[in-house]
């Protein structure tokens, strides 16, 4: 048996060797040339201003480097976490064990979980082996659409500083309309190991190919009926607009994830049990493949069986220690439910609570002072609490022995960071 789990094992890592972005460099730098229009070579440098030499022409780089930055990290860090806290497949999912007599006797009678877990453990000596893959095509950023992201850029305060809008040229705003596409794809195999009747082990290693493409559309706004401030031409025949376009994908492995599961008892109705488990910061934080930091994560669990109905119910416990990522409550609730000899139900609520006030923030609105007191937003982009709860509904159908395939989809009820309107995720188990 344990032959044949390594063989799996070795056989899907090496399926997922890392390959490099195909833009020829990392997705995270790839982010700010949505902000660079021209080729002077910095975000919102004005190439025209500058060829017209006067002297305008790099006004606008302090608003963008708190701006571009604080959208940068926000970005990098919901594509990183939405990547890594991607759901892992029930440490024991499928048919479990009990020795009677010396003799192993099933235990369940549904073919288990998809996401949820479980109280019982598998077995002393039983493997658990399977692959997924998981799809996510985000739509959301901080209540937004990400088609729709807009951002406005504030003029640098120059003499006489602390009264912005004087002179009047610091007036002039640029602003940003943005149009995100982002696709993750996420494949994992998994395999979890009997050590004795009442302790299981795991590992999980993801294969993860993020792509991102992106436009901004980039217009000057002048306050004045004469423009100081352009992108190209000259002060008679001024171009107020430019166009920026990325494009690239990386894909290699995520952050690996280490599991251990205690059995702390078991009847034939009801049992509880504790996970413990560590995502390693494996995944390239720089092409967007991971966190960059390592995350650890404690889960009680207690489960009833009733017939053909089994519910679970998961408490826990979610330990980021990335700088800018908070630490979260765990809630799941769900029941499988064996619909036939050959097919089961899942059903689960998943849900993570944001523990303590956000780490990241976007700039706020501008503040004029002249001609008239005024305020403009930076970003219609918001940073809230990530409360996230997700509906997640699969089956399982036993298609040959002890082989299962399965279908799921998860769909987000709440708006919070990086979002997608739906999630799917398809995958092949095996116990043996």
């Amino acid at each position: 048996m344990l032959r044949k789990a390594r063989f799996w094992l070795l056989l899907c890592v090496a399926t997922t060797s890392p390959a490099s972005a195909q833009s020829g460099q990392p997705l995270r730098e790839m982010l700010s040339q949505l902000f660079t229009f021209g080729d002077c070579g910095q975000p919102l440098c004005l190439d025209g201003s500058i060829n017209a030499e006067n002297g305008h022409g790099d006004h606008y780089l302090p608003a963008v480097a708190s701006g571009n930055l604080a959208l940068i990290s926000f970005i990098e860090d919901a594509i990183g976490k939405s990547v890594s806290s991607s759901p892992l497949s029930a440490t024991s999912s499928g048919a479990t064990f009990s020795i009677v007599g010396g003799i192993p006797v099933r235990s369940t009678n549904s073919a288990g979980p998809i996401f949820a877990e479980q109280s019982r453990t598998m077995g002393k000596g039983r493997v658990f082996v399977g692959f997924n893959v998981s799809g996510v095509n985000y739509t959301s950023l901080g209540g937004v659409s990400t088609d729709k992201i807009t951002l406005n850029f504030v003029h640098q305060d120059v003499d006489p500083e602390g009264s912005l809008g004087e002179p009047v040229r610091e007036n002039d705003l640029i602003r940003i309309d943005m149009n995100l596409d982002i696709n993750v794809l996420v494949s994992s195999v998994f395999m979890t190991y009997g050590l004795t009747d009442f302790i299981d082990m795991g590992v999980a290693v993801p294969f993860v190919r993020t792509s991102i493409a992106g436009t901004s559309n980039a217009q000057i706004e002048p306050f004045g009926s004469t423009a100081i401030h352009f992108f190209d031409g000259s002060l008679d025949d001024p171009v107020l607009n430019g166009t920026s376009t990325v494009s690239g994908s990386a894909a290699g492995i995520g952050d690996v994830v280490g599991r251990l599961k205690v059995n702390l008892g078991q009847g034939s109705r009801y049992g509880a049990a504790i996970l413990g488990d560590v995502r390693f910061a494996t995944g390239n934080r720089e092409e967007l493949l991971g966190t960059g930091s390592t995350q650890i994560r404690a889960l009680g669990i207690a489960s009833a069986q009733f017939g053909d109905f089994t519910p679970h119910l998961n408490l826990g416990y979610l330990v980021r220690t990335g700088e800018l990522q908070n630490d979260a409550i765990l809630a799941t609730v769900g029941f499988d439910e064996r619909m036939a000899s050959w097919a089961t139900l899942a059903i689960e609520l998943m849900s993570q609570w944001q523990v303590g006030d956000n780490k990241i923030t976007l700039p706020g609105p501008i503040q004029f002072d002249e001609p008239f007191p005024r305020e403009v937003p930076s970003t219609g982009v918001t940073v809230v609490r990530e409360n996230l709860v997700q509906a997640s509904g699969g089956a399982k159908f036993r298609v040959r022995g002890s082989t299962i395939l399965l279908t799921n989809v998860i769909i987000p009820l709440t708006k919070a960071g990086l979002q997608p309107s739906v999630v799917w995720t398809a995958g092949l188990e095996f116990s043996f």
